[in-house]
């Protein structure tokens, strides 16, 4: 019993060893620098840091310049002027920071007390537009890889003190740093613990995006919908903010994560209310029609083709069977081979470089298209159809799920295949039941169940801002009412020339 009992000990003192000897385990790398430096002869200091994550710029113009022999750490504490100092002399901390851009400044080699300065290098791309959620109209500013910069754009849209930040290190490795952001008073506590909880229960070496994260923390992680939005538009996570949503932002990525969410919201724009009502009510229409013909044009060929020829008018039906007179296939090899070809051709646009990519879309698909149709593989109608369902696929904003409306056509083209309209009617009912019991972050995914007034007024129906009183009940905010006046009922406001 007694080795046994020995054991954590010795493996524990083995690990304490190890954080002591913190220099000699740094010195392995050959990017990292411990040098023994000084302004002056008689003014000696001992610097440790790696070179590869810190400003020669800081460390030349606000750090040597103020050493000084007669002055101990605490006291260069106070005058060096950089805003994150640490005092300390725990040398896991020295690790950390030091792997963070720090630099450790001792007055002597062996001393254990440290002062740990954050030097790092902090260049990233500057702030541009949004790459994956373009708009015509309405603000165009996007998000970046750095934390903190995201942070800041979010407050300046929200510059108030009940916008709150967690923050946490995710990733046995990378260390990844993790904001949860929140509007308090608004959003629901039990959400936020929620989403708090899931992030600190994630076991994996590392974090490089968003996407792990929001992958790792959803409530059906084997579902093809996305039950989270990822975004790139500051605008539309500040008005998830203010409607009770909860923000999850990875640094070193770009795109933010809102949960919970409804399946709707992958469909809307948030151009749509640069536009009035009706216009806006128009585009979201069209959005969710296409999202039917996305999924759905080719399983229909496909069904009526193969079993259903009684159900198309008799000039159509001539029509259909010309097109078809030289293909050698049957409707479902026929359309599979165009779906499998027109994913090829926009995987290989995403691929290649941009201008060649964007060459590649356009003239690829025109190109190919062509020649498919003139060598009989497959008929100009299926063509069509096919060319539908693409254009179809991209009117969703969201480019998630995009991807699933994408995929989604292949099964229900197998289940045409076996059981013709049947299957197309089999595999609609069990994307809906599926919807049904999917959840976002506990809450319906399919927000048209159960049935409620605010599903109208800014959701499946946008009414206009005027009308717009309540926040959505699903999110369970506790601020129910987001507005506080009319137009027929306008708070007394006094004149300025009375």
């Amino acid at each position: 019993m007694t080795p046994k009992a020995e054991q954590p000990d010795k493996e524990a003192g083995t690990q304490k060893s190890e954080d002591q000897n913190w220099l000699q385990r740094l010195s392995k790398s050959n990017d990292f620098v411990h040098e023994h430096t000084s302004i002056k002869k008689e003014i000696p200091f001992w610097l440790s840091y790696y070179r590869t994550l810190i400003s020669s710029d800081i460390l030349h113009q606000d750090v040597l310049p103020f050493l000084q022999e007669q002055l101990s750490l605490q006291e260069l504490k106070s005058i060096i002027p950089v805003q994150e100092i640490i005092f300390t002399k725990e040398p896991k901390e020295i690790i950390q920071n030091l792997m963070r851009g720090f630099l450790a400044l001792q007055k002597d080699e062996q001393d254990e007390e440290c002062l740990l300065i954050n030097i790092a290098n902090s260049k990233f791309r500057d702030v541009s537009i949004s790459m994956m959620e373009s708009s015509a109209v309405g603000p165009q500013v996007g998000f970046i890889e750095e934390l903190d910069t995201n942070i800041n754009l979010i407050r300046k849209r929200l510059p108030v003190p009940e916008l709150l930040v967690i923050e946490m290190k995710v990733g046995e490795l990378s260390k990844t740093n993790v904001a949860v952001i929140y509007m308090d008073g608004i959003a629901d506590p039990e959400n936020v613990n929620t989403v708090v909880q899931r992030i600190n229960d994630v076991q994996y070496d590392h974090i490089q995006d968003s996407s792990y994260l929001s992958s790792m923390i959803e409530d059906n992680t084997n579902s093809l919908f996305p039950q989270s939005i990822s975004t790139e538009r500051v605008d539309r996570v500040a008005a998830g903010l203010t409607e009770g949503k909860i923000i999850i932002a990875v640094d070193g990525s770009p795109n933010l994560v809102l949960v919970p969410v409804t399946i709707i919201e992958s469909l809307i724009a948030m151009e749509d209310y640069s536009y009035s009502w009706i216009i806006g009510n128009f585009f979201r229409l069209l959005r969710i029609v296409a999202l039917y013909i996305s999924c759905f044009a080719s399983p229909l060929y496909v069904a009526i083709m193969t079993y259903h020829y009684e159900l198309i008018p008799a000039p159509l039906l001539e029509t259909l069977v010309g097109s078809r007179v030289n293909v050698p296939f049957p409707p479902f090899l026929e359309a599979l081979i165009l779906e499998i070809m027109i994913e090829m051709v926009k995987e290989a646009g995403i691929r290649l470089p941009y201008k060649i990519g964007q060459s590649l879309g356009v003239v690829g698909g025109i190109v190919i298209g062509q020649a498919v149709v003139e060598a009989g593989l497959t008929s100009n109608v299926l063509l069509i159809l096919v060319g539908l369902g693409t254009l179809a696929s991209y009117t969703a904003p969201v480019y998630k799920f995009s991807n699933t409306v994408r995929f989604i056509k292949f099964p229900v083209i197998f289940l045409s295949l076996w059981f013709g309209l049947f299957g197309v009617y089999l595999g609609y009912q069990f994307t809906i039941v599926h919807l049904l019991r999917l959840t976002s972050l506990g809450r319906p995914y399919l927000s048209m169940f159960p049935i409620r007034t605010t599903s109208f007024q800014d959701l499946w129906f946008r009414l206009p801002f005027s009308k717009q009183q309540e926040n959505p009940t699903s999110l369970r905010p506790q601020k129910k009412r987001k507005a506080t006046g009319n137009r027929e009922n306008p708070e007394p406001v006094n004149d300025f020339y009375e």
